[in-house]
């Protein structure tokens, strides 16, 4: 069964999705913020097959979040490197860091994120950056941006609040 794309939806969840919705990607992602590189060393850390490696380092390289770089011709070496974009993404891994331990992690505190300066760990949440209030807040909901489809716009201004912030059901694609 064919997975359905998401490359053409105007939602930016699904944009997303596209690109870094597959689990193993994600933790690609993180362990590449925490200095991995090399694919044998993905592979040990992860547990994954070296085929699903394969294409998901493949992926990474082609949408922009990692640039692959030689280093050895027989056998072909390469090491993996995160690009502005995958920089971009430790937000979101932060975040999830943030989520996983609140609502995950009854036993305590596994993982938490460290300011590399000072050593400090750190309290990541979403806040909007005009009041600092935490996105967390049921006030808050998605709508139509400026390029948004009629379709879009129909589908969010139609879409009910659930009581708890985001209205609808994603981005009206």
């Amino acid at each position: 069964m064919k997975r359905k794309s998401f490359d053409k939806m105007q939602c930016p969840i699904a944009r997303s999705l596209e690109r870094v919705g597959e689990w193993w990607t994600i933790l690609i992602l993180r362990d590449a913020m925490n200095g991995l590189r090399k694919f044998d060393d993905f592979q040990s850390n992860l547990g994954i097959s070296p085929t699903i490696l394969s294409k998901r380092l493949s992926s990474l390289v082609e949408d922009g979040f990692l640039e692959r770089h030689r280093y050895g011709e027989h056998p072909a070496r390469a090491e993996y490197h995160l690009t502005d974009r995958g920089w971009a993404f430790q937000s979101v891994i932060a975040s999830f860091v943030a989520f996983g331990n609140s609502q995950f992690a009854p036993e305590g505190l596994a993982t938490v994120v460290v300011n590399r300066e000072t050593g400090q760990s750190v309290n990541v949440k979403v806040v909007d950056e005009r009041t600092g209030e935490p996105i967390t807040s049921p006030k808050y909901y998605m709508a139509p941006g400026p390029v948004a489809s009629k379709k879009m716009k129909a589908q969010l201004a139609a879409a009910p609040s659930n009581g708890r912030g985001m209205r609808g059901e994603g981005c009206g694609d």
